[in-house]
């Protein structure tokens, strides 16, 4: 009888692993605060600017009138043109001091210019305004110097050009009447003034600019370091260089209007008109160390400054200068709250 073993039973295939169900992890949710504090610093100037419209209306009749909110446009179109070539600056951590001697340059050029004619009244200021501007851009992006140094020497050197033209200020262009120069400042459309609409498309277009282009994303990337963003392949000194241009195009172009609407190139104006421009951007919720601000944002700054100085002369005992002194109180408290609130947007 033969002794048989049982045979090993065949060994079975293990049993296929089951998948385990993927899974997107949810992103952290911003804290209420956080939100809150970013939507304060974007729109708070506008709820600011809209109490303040509101209490002066019922305050005061005339100051709600048409005529009176064409005249407050009017003003503030000129220092918006500015405040917008700033705020690109300021955007990319720079800054620019000589916005307002560079103003003051334009306008009495453009009023010499304009006895050639409506092209030669734009053209010479904005070329001239427009190089300034560009050896800031070259002397801070490709000589690494400090904007705060470069601008304040082209401050010098502009208001020193401005009194070597005007024989110390003692002649004064005047503007041809009934010129089509004249009428860019002083004409209108639908009684809004030709300087309140320029002042209009050019936000618009520098709101598209900044949110819409590559151009723009760039300008919030090079306000930290130079080196990281050439690294990534960022433009960073033909970006600062551009700025700088632009703001010295749009310093120009706005004196060239204040010139039209004048019919004369005042020597006096501009002093100062940095700082306003400064104040205007930063109330609007821009950053003074780069990196994130607003067009809209600067347009309820220069539009709110404006509206406090209409309030002074509404109260007629007030003097012009409670204007620095309100708007550098407004000034101290946004800054705060921009520390602030940047400070409790790390902790969230």
């Amino acid at each position: 009888m033969k002794n048989t073993t049982p045979a090993a039973p065949a060994p079975q295939a293990p049993a296929p692993l089951k998948k385990a169900p993927s899974r997107t992890e949810p992103r952290p949710e911003r804290s209420t605060g956080s939100r809150i504090g970013e939507l304060v610093q974007r729109q708070g100037v506008l709820a600011v600017l809209l109490t303040v419209i509101l209490i002066a209306s019922f305050v005061y009749p005339t100051f709600a009138s048409l005529d009176n909110a064409r005249g407050v446009t009017v003003q503030a179109s000129f220092l918006a043109i500015v405040a917008l070539g700033m705020t690109l600056v300021i955007i990319t951590g720079g800054i620019d001091l000589s916005v307002g001697s560079v103003f003051a340059l334009g306008g009495v050029l453009a009023a010499w210019a304009s006895q050639w004619g409506f092209l030669a009244a734009l053209f010479v200021p904005l070329v001239v305004c427009g190089a300034i501007g560009l050896v800031n851009g070259l002397l801070i992006a490709r000589a690494n110097m400090a904007p705060f140094i470069v601008t304040l020497a082209t401050l010098l050197a502009a208001r020193g050009m401005l009194l070597a033209f005007t024989d110390e200020g003692a002649t004064t262009y005047l503007v041809p009447k009934d010129s089509a120069f004249a009428e860019l400042g002083q004409g209108s459309v639908w009684g809004f003034g030709y300087p309140i609409l320029i002042a209009l498309a050019l936000f618009g277009a520098g709101g598209l600019l900044l949110q819409r282009t590559s151009f723009g994303q760039t300008l919030f990337a090079v306000c930290g370091s130079s080196d990281a963003a050439t690294l990534m392949g960022l433009p960073v000194a033909r970006t600062k260089i551009l700025v700088y241009t632009l703001s010295g195009l749009l310093a120009g172009l706005a004196g060239a209007l204040n010139a039209a609407r004048l019919s004369s190139g005042v020597t006096i104006v501009g002093v100062g008109m940095e700082l306003d421009a400064i104040s205007a951007v930063v109330i609007g919720g821009t950053l003074l160390i780069g990196g994130a601000g607003s067009i809209s944002g600067t347009l309820w700054g220069v539009l709110l400054l404006a509206v406090i100085q209409n309030l002074i002369n509404q109260i007629g005992s007030l003097n012009s200068s409670y204007q620095s002194v309100v708007s550098g109180g407004f000034l101290i408290v946004v800054v705060v709250a921009q520390r602030y609130l940047a400070r409790s947007r790390r902790t969230t």
